[in-house]
């Protein structure tokens, strides 16, 4: 008799995605405020980093080099973030044996790897936030391939203004279509530098390349997230952003974006049940 195949994602409510077509746009970080930002609205959050290549989530979330434990039947425990256990954390940083060890795998072993992230943890969430790497690689197509039995809400698309960035996110776009991945939104990030001393915005990067692009796919457009250097910091130093600086801008684009997508989305699958 065959064993029985692992359930995928147990435990989990909804799952969102985030992707980016390019690297430094920011991605980790918007994966960190959508995550706060649900643990806000009073839901239980998961964060599963799938950078294989580039695990940033612990250290943004102040639990870099914590241990995850195990259960008798073989499931890993998730870390988490807060006393109060509604926020935890999965990623392959936390199996590396040094923060400089670099991940240099095959195709077939990174698949093997995510298939495990997916079937091998012991969730009890509402919502799931899976931070990919960037670009269209293994590790996309893999859980594109494994997630398709899970509650599924969507992948948010994060972009900086600049074209060479929305060129990028643009194929990620197609990807997702050609997948069958719903696309719940792109968030314009980095997109101009609001002044600290007399709030004047300034547009260093360029702006507007997200929202373009929304109207050509004919998307939704989530927002505008400016450049905040106490956001850089918080992310460095591992401190909750959200927290700290709640009536900020960039807060409050993040409150806006999560209100937009679980209010949108939920009522939506309760139309189609």
């Amino acid at each position: 008799m065959t064993a029985a195949a692992e359930p995928i994602l147990a435990g989990v409510g909804h799952t969102m995605l985030v992707l980016s077509g390019k690297g430094g746009v920011g991605k980790s970080t918007a994966t960190v405020q959508l995550a706060l930002s649900l643990r806000a609205a009073g839901h239980r959050v998961g964060v599963l980093d799938i950078d294989l290549c580039g695990p940033s989530i612990p250290r943004m979330m102040g639990i870099e080099g914590m241990d995850v434990l195990t259960t008798p039947e073989g499931k890993w425990v998730p870390v988490f973030v807060d006393e109060e256990k509604r926020l935890s954390v999965i990623s392959i940083a936390f199996f590396l044996e040094s923060k400089n060890d670099a991940v240099i795998w095959r195709g077939p072993k990174k698949n093997a790897m995510v298939k495990q992230l997916l079937t091998s943890i012991l969730w009890d969430v509402d919502y799931l936030i899976i931070d990919t790497p960037p670009g269209t690689s293994d590790e996309h197509i893999s859980v594109m391939e494994n997630i398709r039995s899970a509650s599924v809400l969507g992948a948010v698309l994060v972009t900086t203004p600049q074209m060479v960035a929305v060129d990028d996110v643009a194929r990620e776009l197609t990807f997702c279509r050609r997948t069958g991945i719903n696309i719940l939104g792109i968030i314009e990030n980095m997109s101009g530098f609001v002044c600290p001393t007399c709030s004047e915005c300034s547009n260093i990067l360029a702006t507007g390349g997200g929202e373009q692009l929304a109207v050509r796919a004919k998307v939704p457009f989530l927002g505008r997230v400016p450049i905040d250097p106490n956001l850089a910091h918080c992310t460095e130093e591992g401190l909750s952003y959200l927290d700290k600086f709640a009536s900020s801008p960039v807060s409050q684009v993040y409150h806006k974006i999560i209100h937009t997508l679980i209010g949108k989305e939920l009522e939506d699958m309760e139309v189609e049940n």
